[in-house]
C-alpha cells in the first residue's frame, strides 16, 4: 500500500506546522462529526496573533525611526553610519505591497470574458466579490491574493491542475479559492503574511555562517540568542494561526461543495492525491525536451500541446484502486497539500459528512469550450516555460 521511502527530514518549523495541521484538522473534523460546523470567528488566538504581528511591524517601524534619528543627530559622524544601517534593515523588513506578476500570463476581463463570467458566478454563490485579474502559471495548485494599494483581487490558476480537472471539479476549485475571501482567512493578509515574511527573513539572516573563521565563530555565537528568539516568535505565530487556518480550509471545502456539488469537491480532493505523480511527469518531459535541443517556434507549440495531452491522458488512466491506495497511504502518512492545509484524507472525510450537496453552479459545455479558447495562448505559453525551465519547487 505504501512502498515509498520516508520523506527527507523537514526543518523544525515545517515539522511544527505539519503536526499542528494534523492535530487541529482532527479536532475540527471531530467537531463536525458531532454536528458542530466550524464558523469563521476571531477568537483569543487570532487576536493574540494579530497583536504579535503588529509588534513585529512595530520593531520595523522602530528601526526606521531610530535610523532617521541617528542620521540627523549624528550627521557627519559615526552615528550617521549606524542610522543608515538601521534604515537599510527597516527597508528590507518593511511590508511589501504585491504587484501583478510579470513572470506569467495575466488575464483581464477583456481577455477572457467567459472565464470571468464563470468566476463571477462562483463568487456570488460563495458570497463574495469577484477578482480583478487571473494569473496562469505552471504550478499544480491554485490560490488567491491581493495586489496593489487598493487591495485588488488576483486569482492564480495552475494550468497543470486545471487541465486534469473535470468542468465540475474546476468549479469546485474556484469555489474553494474564492471562499477564502468569504470566510475572512487572514493568514496571507497584509498584517499577518508580511509579519511571517519579516520573521522568516530575520531567521534566515541569523543562520550560522558555514565553515567559520575565528571571527565568524564569534559572530555565530552572538547570533544564537537572537536566532532562538526569532524562531520562537515565528513558531508561536504559526501555532496561534494554525487552528484558524485549518478552520478556513474546511469552510472553503464546504463552500466548494455547495457551489459545485459534493461529488465535484471530493473529486478535486482525489486529484490532489496524484499531484506528485503529475509533477514527476512534467519534470520528465522537461528533461526530455532539454535533451532534444532547441527547435523551431512551430515545433515548440506542437510540443506544448503534446504536453497537455500527455498530462490529461495520464490523469485519465489512473484507476480507482490507485486513488484508494493513495487515500489509505495518505491517511497513514498524513498527506497534505502543504503545511497550511489539513491532511487531505480528513478534508475528504469532512466533505462526506451529512447529506450530499447539489451544485449551485452547473458546468455548461458551450462555456467550457469558450474558456478553453480564451486560455489557449496562456496554456501554450505555460507549457513552453515548463518544457524550458521545468517545474519549480
Amino acid at each position: 500500500m505504501d512502498p515509498e521511502e520516508p520523506r527527507p527530514d523537514m526543518g523544525r518549523l515545517e515539522r511544527v506546522e505539519r503536526a499542528l495541521a494534523r492535530r487541529h484538522g482532527e479536532q475540527l473534523l471531530a467537531e463536525m462529526l458531532s454536528g458542530r460546523e466550524p464558523r469563521p470567528r476571531r477568537d483569543a488566538s487570532a487576536v493574540t496573533a494579530t497583536v504579535l504581528a503588529l509588534t513585529v511591524h512595530g520593531v520595523t517601524l522602530a528601526l526606521a525611526v531610530g535610523g532617521v534619528w541617528c542620521v540627523v543627530a549624528g550627521w557627519g559622524g559615526a552615528g550617521m553610519v549606524a542610522g543608515l544601517v538601521f534604515l537599510v534593515l527597516a527597508w528590507a523588513l518593511a511590508p511589501r505591497i504585491r504587484r501583478l506578476p510579470d513572470d506569467r500570463p495575466v488575464l483581464f476581463r477583456a481577455d477572457a470574458p467567459e472565464l470571468f463570467a464563470l468566476v463571477d458566478e462562483v463568487a456570488r454563490a460563495v458570497g463574495t466579490r469577484s477578482v480583478h485579474a487571473i494569473a496562469v502559471d505552471g504550478s499544480i495548485n491554485a490560490g488567491v491574493m491581493t495586489y496593489g494599494v487598493r487591495g485588488r483581487r488576483l486569482l492564480v490558476l495552475g494550468m497543470p491542475l486545471w487541465e486534469v480537472l473535470t468542468p465540475g471539479e474546476r468549479i469546485a476549485l474556484l469555489g474553494h479559492e474564492l471562499a477564502h475571501y468569504a470566510n475572512g482567512d487572514t493568514r496571507n493578509g497584509l498584517v499577518m503574511g508580511t509579519a511571517v515574511r519579516t520573521l522568516s527573513l530575520w531567521h534566515h539572516t541569523l543562520q550560522p555562517l558555514p565553515h567559520p573563521s575565528a571571527i565568524e565563530m564569534v559572530v555565530n555565537a552572538l547570533y544564537v540568542v537572537p536566532r532562538l528568539l526569532v524562531r520562537g516568535v515565528l513558531a508561536l505565530l504559526v501555532r496561534l494561526t494554525s487552528r484558524a487556518g485549518m478552520r478556513a480550509e474546511y469552510l472553503a471545502d464546504r463552500l466548494a461543495a455547495r457551489t459545485a456539488s459534493t461529488q465535484a469537491a471530493v473529486g478535486l480532493m482525489d486529484r490532489l492525491l496524484i499531484a506528485e505523480a503529475l509533477g514527476v511527469l512534467l519534470r520528465s518531459e522537461a528533461n526530455r525536451a532539454a535533451l532534444g535541443g532547441s527547435r523551431s517556434t512551430r515545433e515548440a507549440t506542437a510540443r506544448a500541446n503534446e504536453l497537455w495531452g500527455l498530462l490529461t491522458a495520464y490523469a485519465a488512466s489512473v484507476p480507482e484502486h490507485e486513488y484508494e491506495r493513495q487515500r489509505r497511504a495518505g491517511a497513514r502518512r498524513g498527506h497534505q497539500v502543504d503545511a497550511t492545509h489539513p491532511p487531505t484524507h480528513l478534508r475528504r472525510a469532512c466533505l462526506l459528512v451529512g447529506e450530499p450537496e447539489a451544485a449551485a453552479v452547473v458546468p455548461q459545455a458551450r462555456r467550457t469550450e469558450l474558456i478553453a479558447t480564451e486560455l489557449a495562448a496562456a496554456r501554450t505559453e505555460v507549457a513552453r516555460r515548463l518544457l524550458r525551465d521545468g517545474l519549480g519547487d
